[in-house]
C-alpha cells in the first residue's frame, strides 16, 4: 500500500470515486466531468451516500470589464482535468480515497442578469454548506464569489477569506455598478458576510488604482503585493495565513490572473509580471490543513487561450487545493481514531 493511500472504500460504501482511466482511456470515459468524477445534479437526494466535495460550474460573464469569455471556464476546466489522477504528491494523499467526490453540474444562471444570477446562485449553494458539502466552484467571472459568500454567511456567519489575484476586487463601484467582478471584497466586508481581520489577499499587481492596495488595508484585510510575495519563501507565506485565519471557516478564491499571463493567457483582465504557475502551487501547498468551507477558481477565459494552457492550470490548482483538503480531512480522521474511547466517553 502506498504511503498517505488507505484502503480502497467497499463498492457499497457510497464513496464516489472517478470512473477508471485504464478500463477507458481519459479521452474516451463518457461525459466530460471535472477529474471524471461521478455526475450527480442533486448531491443532497437521499441515497447518493456520502459526499465531502461536490464541483460546481458557475458558466456567467456578466460582470466583466474587459474581456469576457469566462462562462466557458467551467467547461474548459472539466476538460482539462481529465489529464489529472488521484494521488496528491505533494501531500503523499490520494485524494479520491480520501474525499468523496461529485461533480454536480452547473448552477443556474441568467445571462446578462446579473443580480438574479448571484440571487439563485446564493440559494443554490446555501443547502450544500448548510449539510457541509465543500463546493469547489469552477467559473465564471471573479463576481460570482459575492454568492458564494453570502451563501457561506447564512451557515457560518462572516467568514474569513484567503484571495489571490492581480486586483484587489475592493472597488467601490464601476460606472456606478455596486456589483461587479472588481467589488466583492468590499461588498462582503460592508455586508458582514467576511471577517478581513482575519482574511488575506495575495499577489496585487500592475497598473492598478494608485489606493487598491491601501483601501484593501483600510478594510482590514492583510494585503501581501506580488513584488512583496515573490521575495517570500513558500513556507513564510503559509505561515502567515495560518495565523491570520486560524481554523475559522475558509473560502480561498483564486483568479487565474494571479499567474503571470504567460502561464495563463486565456483570462479576461491579464496583468504581466506574475508568479509562474510552479510559484502558485508552491504557494498552495504551504498553507497546510486549514479550515476549507468553499473554494473557487474563476476568471478562466477559454477564447483567449492558447493550447489550453490556462484551463490545465486551472485544474491542477484546483487539484492542489483539494490535496490540502484532503490533508485536513486526514488530520481529522487520525484526531479522531487517536481519541482514547474511556476519555471520550468521560467527556460525553
Amino acid at each position: 500500500m502506498t504511503a498517505g493511500q488507505g484502503p480502497a472504500p467497499a463498492p457499497d460504501s457510497g464513496h464516489h470515486r472517478p470512473r477508471d482511466s485504464m478500463s477507458k482511456p481519459r479521452i474516451a470515459s463518457g461525459p466530460r466531468t471535472f477529474m471524471r468524477l461521478p455526475w450527480v445534479e442533486d448531491p443532497l437526494a437521499e441515497g447518493v451516500g456520502r459526499i465531502d466535495v461536490a464541483v460546481v460550474g458557475v458558466p456567467t460573464d456578466s460582470a466583466v470589464s474587459y474581456r469576457s469569455g469566462a462562462r466557458f471556464g467551467p467547461e474548459a476546466i472539466r476538460s482539462a482535468s481529465i489529464l489529472l489522477r488521484d494521488h496528491n504528491p505533494a501531500t503523499g494523499i490520494d485524494i479520491t480515497r480520501t474525499l468523496s467526490m461529485v461533480d454536480a453540474g452547473d448552477a443556474p444562471v441568467v445571462p446578462g442578469y446579473h443580480e438574479l444570477t448571484l440571487s439563485r446562485l446564493e440559494d443554490h449553494l446555501t443547502p450544500l454548506y448548510e449539510r457541509g458539502l465543500l463546493p469547489l466552484l469552477l467559473g465564471g467571472d471573479h463576481s460570482l464569489t459575492m454568492a458564494e459568500l453570502r451563501a457561506m454567511a447564512r451557515v457560518h456567519g462572516p467568514v474569513s477569506v484567503l484571495h489571490f489575484d492581480a486586483h484587489g476586487d475592493v472597488l467601490d463601484d464601476y460606472y456606478g455598478v455596486k456589483h461587479f467582478h472588481g467589488t466583492m471584497f468590499r461588498r462582503g466586508v460592508e455586508e458582514g458576510v467576511i471577517d478581513p481581520h482575519h482574511s488575506l489577499q495575495a499577489g496585487m499587481r500592475g497598473s492598478v488604482h494608485p489606493d487598491d492596495v491601501d483601501v484593501g488595508k483600510a478594510l482590514g484585510y492583510e494585503v501581501i503585493d506580488w513584488p512583496e510575495l515573490a521575495a517570500m519563501a513558500p513556507e513564510v507565506f503559509g505561515r502567515r495565513v495560518r495565523e491570520r485565519v486560524g481554523d475559522r471557516p475558509l473560502l480561498v478564491s483564486f483568479d487565474i490572473d494571479f499567474l503571470d499571463p504567460a502561464y495563463a493567457p486565456g483570462t479576461g483582465t491579464p496583468e504581466v509580471g506574475g508568479p509562474t504557475s510552479y510559484q502558485a502551487l508552491q504557494l498552495l501547498r504551504s498553507l497546510g490543513p486549514l479550515n476549507y468551507r468553499s473554494l473557487d477558481i474563476v476568471e478562466v477565459a477559454p477564447p483567449y487561450d492558447h493550447a489550453d494552457i490556462t484551463s490545465h492550470a486551472a485544474s491542477v490548482i484546483a487539484f492542489e487545493l483539494l490535496g490540502q483538503v484532503a490533508l485536513r480531512t486526514r488530520a481529522a480522521s487520525t484526531d479522531t481514531s487517536e481519541t482514547d474511547p474511556e476519555e471520550s466517553g468521560a467527556k460525553a
